[in-house]
């Protein structure tokens, strides 16, 4: 059975990860397995640094989507990956790579997943998360500092000189693709009840059809 790829984005801190861990929880006995966009970022070895410090990570030619548009391919054939890892401390692609085996459903989460068309072709369900500039400033701002190293001064730097533009010229215009949008300062128990339904709808479809 050819698996399912949910593909989720949205502004930076909006609150993917929480939906995404709500639909995994719903799901229950399905098998589920999820991939941050983010590990794709570019390796910068070559690079200093000062210099990693001053990329663009908001801009889609910062990541290899080339990569996981070849690994979403092998695990939506039921064969599995390995994976690359990002840190973020270091601005830079880790050494370590983690194996993904293929799962009944597959779960893309990021702040430009459905930027490339070919990516987004291979989805079953397109989900947007959107939340209020200002909340998703401070959730960034708590997160970068308590869990990447990073200063305040940074974390601003960073936001108004990438986050905010970059957010606006390619994030948010993903909501055009998207078949669920979801309002994250809200409760959206509704919202994941409908996912989960077409999800399992999906699952059960297949397994009639084979």
């Amino acid at each position: 059975m050819k698996p399912i790829l949910i593909i989720v984005a949205g502004g930076s801190a909006s609150g993917k990860s929480t939906v995404v861990n709500e639909i995994i929880n719903k799901l229950k006995s399905v098998h589920v397995t999820t991939i941050r966009h983010d590990d794709y970022y570019c390796d910068l070895s070559d690079m200093p640094l000062e210099e990693r410090k001053k990329v663009n990570y908001d801009h889609p030619d910062s990541l290899d989507n080339d990569l996981l548009y070849e690994h979403l391919k092998l695990l939506l054939n039921n064969q599995p990956i390995l994976k690359p890892t990002y840190d973020f401390i270091n601005h830079n692609r880790a050494k370590e790579v983690e194996k993904i085996e293929p799962k009944k459903v597959i779960i893309l989460e990021g702040i430009l997943t459905l930027v490339d068309k070919r990516i987004r072709d291979l989805a079953d369900i397109k989900i947007f998360v959107e939340l209020d500039d200002d909340l998703r400033f401070i959730r960034r701002l708590q997160r970068d500092i308590n869990e990447r190293g990073r200063t305040v001064d940074n974390v601003i730097e960073q936001y108004l000189k990438t986050v905010k533009p970059m957010f606006h010229t390619y994030v948010k215009p993903q909501k055009k693709y998207c078949d669920i949008i979801i309002p994250n300062d809200k409760s959206h128990d509704v919202a994941v009840d409908v996912i989960v339904c077409k999800i399992k709808d999906i699952l059960q479809n297949s397994t009639v059809n084979n």
